[in-house]
């Protein structure tokens, strides 16, 4: 009779042991739905608020300088779809690695040590194969581009031949065979007025097919316009050349991008896109100067490669 009544003791603790048991996981089961709906609201919220983000001027250009020449449209397409493929394989593998922490984490009934898997020859192909494809579609793109910001095949309207020298910049008109020569370096000290009209000023006409030709007096130098989205190095010895088609009047603030000595950050121009009567008044105005002719680059520290003279306008030599 004892017996017995210990075998039922031992069946009641048990059944009460089970039912506890069950009562915990469902406690679990339903903290978890509680939480979910918190998690998808939070994610949600998250997602509305960078699609909301999106929605200004600046966002759609991926928050570059707004362009003022036909050559930078192409370069925010670009730059928005380089940063859209970042994106989404960020997104890829943030998922996935939010997937495997809840999906593979550990359960009170689980083992104390879970499978170990060494490897995944799939995915491990999958994961070398599909970086190498974008990195190399990434590379044609840019080339791609780089030619097309590069081309000079089309006839100019406006040649410049814009001379990098410590610290400022001379601009040779070819076509109308006038030059404004830049003062170095700029007083740049603390509350001095009148820096802006110290800086050498290169005026362009609007709606015009403009070619920049760069040489360097001494050292390496880079010709850079923030709102043209392009620049390009203005090396010793060498000849670069790019075409912009100038799109919106304004006056554009231009600096060295290369560090190039003491007073590289006061290597500082302006350029005022205006139209094509404000254009041929400046000119004008440099030849009532007395701005006539070319600073030619026998002023340079060392010579022009001889493979690089044809790339020189008339007159530069």
């Amino acid at each position: 009779m004892a017996a017995s009544r210990y075998a039922n003791g031992t069946v009641l603790v048990e059944v009460v042991t089970v039912r506890c048991a069950l009562h915990s996981r469902a406690e679990k089961a339903a903290a978890r739905q509680v939480r979910r709906p918190r998690l998808s609201l939070v994610l949600a919220s998250l997602g509305a608020a960078l699609l909301l983000s999106g929605c200004g001027t600046a966002a759609v250009r991926g928050y570059l300088p707004e362009p003022v020449t036909e050559n930078g449209q192409p370069v925010i397409d670009f730059w928005n779809a380089t940063w859209i493929a970042a994106l989404s394989v960020g997104v890829l593998v943030w998922g996935l690695i939010l997937w495997c922490m809840v999906a593979y984490r550990r359960r009170d009934e689980d083992d104390p040590l879970p499978p170990q898997v060494r490897y995944n020859v799939p995915l491990e192909i999958l994961y070398t194969v599909v970086p190498v494809l974008m990195v190399a579609v990434l590379f044609g793109k840019t080339v791609e581009l780089e030619n097309d910001l590069l081309d000079t095949d089309q006839a100019a309207d406006v040649t410049v031949n814009v001379v990098g020298k410590k610290w400022s910049w001379d601009f040779n008109y070819v076509n109308e065979d006038v030059f404004v020569a830049g003062k170095r370096p700029v007083n740049m000290d603390a509350g001095e007025r009148g820096v802006p009209d110290s800086l050498p000023r290169m005026v362009l006409p609007v709606d015009t097919r403009v070619e920049f030709v760069l040489t360097a007096r001494d050292v390496i130098h880079s010709f850079w316009v923030p709102q043209f989205l392009q620049k390009l190095d203005v090396i010793p010895g060498r000849v670069n050349k790019f075409q912009v088609v100038t799109t919106q009047e304004g006056t554009f603030n231009g600096k060295c991008a290369e560090l190039c000595g003491a007073y590289h950050s006061q290597m500082l121009f302006e350029v005022d896109v205006v139209s094509q009567e404000e254009y041929e008044q400046f000119i004008g105005d440099l030849e009532a100067s007395g701005n006539t002719g070319q600073l030619d680059n026998t002023l340079n520290l060392y010579d022009v490669q001889p493979n690089q003279v044809d790339r020189l306008p008339e007159g530069s030599n």
